[in-house]
C-alpha cells in the first residue's frame, strides 16, 4: 500500500473545509460537471488529492490568464 499523500481520498466535507466553500457548492458543481474530478464509492463521493491539486492549479492558470 502506498503512503503517497496524493493517493489519499477526501470526503466532500474535507474538500469543502480545504477550499473554504460549502458542501452544497461542491454538490452543485458535481451535478453540473464542473469542479474537481470525483468518484462515487457506494453512496459516498470521494475526491483524490492528486485530482484536487491538478484542479486547483488549473484554476490558478485560468485566473492568471484572465
Amino acid at each position: 500500500m502506498s503512503n503517497n499523500i496524493d493517493d489519499r481520498w477526501l470526503s466532500r466535507q474535507e474538500l469543502a473545509d480545504r477550499i473554504g466553500l460549502p458542501v452544497k457548492t461542491l454538490a452543485q458543481w458535481a451535478s453540473k460537471g464542473t469542479g474537481p474530478r470525483y468518484a462515487r464509492m457506494g453512496r459516498h463521493v470521494r475526491y483524490r488529492v492528486s485530482d484536487i491539486v491538478e484542479w486547483e492549479a488549473a484554476q490558478m492558470e485560468e485566473r492568471c490568464e484572465a
